[in-house]
């Protein structure tokens, strides 16, 4: 079985690589819509659907697309556009819970399997200083909510649901259908 990752994030690889999976990644070239009507929850999973079909129209085989967005208090954030929006992000997920929201879609010939996973998490109260060197090290920038939960820096307070889920991917559900398909 030919599985292809839409997809060209090293977390969502790493995840399906620890996981055992054999795999090609070919990055979908859906372009993301800004408005929709949607909740975020299904905003995510359209996202992945989209990723995943963009690349299986082209190429075939079976196809996993994800996008994982942080929802706080209702509103998306996405990724930063520059230092001073990921220090705003940062700053209002201090101390607050979130939703980590990561849609999941596996497109193949016969079945489309789609989906989300919700994991909430909770920041510690985070000091400019603190957000300031976070944001030095670059790693926000290319994150939805300015965060990357494995980085070695400690924001988190606690993590309540899939840990993988808020890396980027809810790796059981996708092994779970692989499994499925085989």
């Amino acid at each position: 079985m030919d599985i292809i990752l839409a997809s060209n994030s090293p977390r969502r690889k790493e995840l399906l690589k620890n996981a055992g999976v054999d795999f090609t990644v070919i990055p979908s070239s859906f372009v993301e819509p800004k408005n929709t009507n949607l909740s975020p929850e299904k905003y995510a999973e359209f996202l992945a659907y989209n990723k995943a079909l963009t690349v299986f129209n082209e190429h075939g085989g079976v196809v996993i697309g994800a996008d994982t967005i942080v929802v706080l208090d209702g509103e998306i954030l996405g990724k930063p556009i520059d230092e001073n929006d990921a220090f705003c992000m940062l700053k209002s997920l201090s101390n607050k819970t979130h939703l980590v929201v990561t849609g999941y879609s596996v497109i193949t010939s016969e079945k489309v399997y789609s989906g989300y996973d919700v994991t909430k998490v909770t920041f510690k109260e985070l000091s400019n200083e603190v957000i300031k060197d976070y944001i030095k090290t670059g790693s926000p920038l290319d994150k939805a909510g300015a965060y990357g939960i494995q980085d070695k820096i400690l924001l988190v307070d606690s993590v309540e649901g899939d840990y993988d889920n808020v890396v980027g991917l809810p790796t059981y559900k996708i092994l779970k259908i692989l499994a499925e398909i085989k």
